[in-house]
């Protein structure tokens, strides 16, 4: 047979921005091998793509699916929706490296997220060793690594203490930086409102990223503020990327958080515009929802966050500090991203704990839980949370506005991505955010078909050829003959989200089919059990002499 997959009567868009046309794909050994006006070869396999749209797979440029990825690999809310490609090791966070010598601490703070991380065996120390090993893993998607900078400080650096790096730490962190680069982590990602993140200063940045730099490797970061401080935020990742003369810049989820900042991404998307005119390559993503993610950990004052999960939780127990802590957020001071001042507990909705004596409460916002537990006040429950449940709840945040949002997603520099993790279809599970299942949907039937601010064509270069762009993936993210086959087939009249916060874990209508590198993953909406995803290692051997 000349083709494995023939598509027939398609409707493509090719990924590129240009208007959509008609064709046919013809695929083999993993690869687009003919588009034409009509194929009549014969195929393993024929998909009728009839009323429908046939485009480049989705690339998913900020995910967090390396945390789930080691304990289900099937990544059922990525691949529903579209997502051929993950990138991974986000916000300063990840997998690797892990020093032996470190693996008990660090295993101890992934269990602060998810107790599921006692039971992971981490038998790597290494970038290259976990790259390998995610390498034998089955997945259905392909894998795009970052090393995260939080890793490299606990590895080779401060750890959790609010200092400078001496210079033999920040010579050690560059060798784990400069290992990760070769092992094939395209860049480096911060989270700079995370522990211990939020201590480092920007001139160790920039020497962090140099060695970045060096391997034509890309910075990431979710910036150090994205309300009260977002300008300079914006403004301090655009002097990192400047000055260390790294390949480009990102910031992860762009948003602007607190009804009272909401109208700077006027100024944001400005300041992102003015950089790249002069020459400095500064992109962002984001995702369709007024609702944000994070710990409620983050909502803690740095200055307490320091030292360590056991050290803040016998802190957080002392009635003196808690006062302390309280009257902080209320003056609202400094630079630090303060998500009780600026959005109020009716606002902050708990999505995930691992207390059974708390369970009953996920989906509730604080000022109900209040309520609900008969507690004194909103302090008197963020504080048992905390303390309770080891400071590992999981939060969602109603932050942003509609308008911010549509102004960010119709810029010429923003690209999509989830923010989310692949995650089983399982409504036991915590109440995570839908974006995990609804992301790309999402954007195609709100504001694609109903808001109509964006064409369908400019929505799918966002998900797809625009990401590749800033990975320089060379061979992805449009439907070209000899690029690899990861393919979407949905219905745009059908296309649409269905997870909500109250109720998360429901895939998405009107997708029919994806291919990954030439396997169809997805058939009539019903994922199979094909693993065809590969891990994409950042080529270096061009780059050193």
């Amino acid at each position: 047979m000349d083709y494995d997959i023939i598509i027939k009567n398609c409707k493509i868009i090719d990924g590129t921005g240009n208007p959509w046309y008609n064709g046919e794909i013809g695929i083999h050994d993993g690869h687009i091998v003919d588009i034409k006006r009509r194929i009549f070869s014969d195929a393993q396999y024929k998909i009728d793509a009839k009323g429908k749209v046939v485009c480049p797979g989705f690339i998913d440029i900020h995910s967090h699916s390396d945390y789930i990825l080691p304990f289900s690999p099937r990544m059922e809310s990525s691949i529903l929706q579209g997502i051929t490609t993950h990138v991974i090791g986000m916000c300063g966070e990840g997998l690797a490296p892990i020093p032996r010598e470190k693996r008990d601490d660090i295993i101890r703070m992934l269990s602060s997220i998810t107790p599921i991380f006692s039971q992971i065996e981490i038998n790597w120390s290494t970038f290259n060793e976990y790259l390998s090993k995610m390498e034998k893993m089955r997945c259905p998607l392909n894998s795009i690594f970052f090393v995260g900078y939080g890793n490299i400080r606990v590895a080779g650096g401060q750890g959790f203490e609010d200092r400078p790096a001496t210079p033999q730490e920040l010579e050690n962190m560059k060798s784990y930086v400069r290992e990760a680069m070769e092992a094939g982590a395209f860049g480096m990602s911060t989270g700079l409102i995370y522990d211990p993140q939020v201590y480092v200063s920007t001139k160790e940045l920039i020497e962090l990223v140099k060695v970045v730099a060096e391997y034509d490797g890309l910075y990431f970061s979710h910036i150090r503020g994205e309300g009260k401080n977002v300008l300079n935020a914006v403004k301090e990742c655009i002097e990192i990327v400047e000055k260390s003369g790294v390949n480009g810049g990102q910031i992860a989820h762009h948003k602007i958080a607190g009804k009272k900042y909401w109208g700077l991404s006027e100024k944001t998307i400005k300041i992102i515009e003015e950089a790249n005119d002069k020459g400095i390559s500064i992109y962002c993503d984001s995702y369709p929802y007024t609702r944000g993610m994070t710990s409620l950990k983050t909502a803690l004052p740095p200055r307490f966050r320091e030292g360590g999960d056991e050290i803040i939780i016998e802190k957080l127990k002392d009635p003196e500090i808690q006062k302390e802590i309280i009257r902080e957020i209320e003056k609202g001071e400094g630079n630090w991203e303060n998500f009780i001042k600026e959005n109020g507990f009716e606002n902050i909705f708990i999505a995930s704990v691992n207390n059974d004596d708390w369970k009953e409460i996920m989906g509730k916002n604080i000022s109900e839980i209040t309520n609900y537990k008969n507690l004194k006040n909103d302090w008197k429950t963020f504080f048992r949370l905390l303390i309770e449940d080891n400071l590992s709840p999981i939060i969602t945040i109603e932050t942003m506005d509609e308008k911010d949002i549509t102004r960010i997603i119709t810029s010429r520099f923003q690209m999509f991505g989830t923010d989310g993790l692949g995650l089983p279809i399982n409504p036991n599970l915590p109440k995570f955010h839908p974006r995990c299942f609804g992301t790309y949907p999402r954007v195609l039937s709100k504001y694609v078909r109903e808001n109509k601010v964006l064409t369908i064509e400019e929505a799918i270069r966002k998900m797809t050829s625009f990401p590749a762009q800033r990975l320089m993936l060379a061979d992805r993210g449009l439907l070209k003959k000899g690029f690899w086959a990861d393919i979407v087939i949905f219905d745009p009249i059908e296309v649409k989200d269905l997870a909500t916060y109250v109720n998360p874990y429901q895939p998405p209508k009107g997708i029919s089919h994806v291919i990954v590198n030439g396997i169809l993953v997805v058939k009539d909406g019903k994922q199979n059990r094909k693993h065809p995803g590969r891990v994409l290692r950042h080529d270096v051997s061009l780059i050193k002499n």
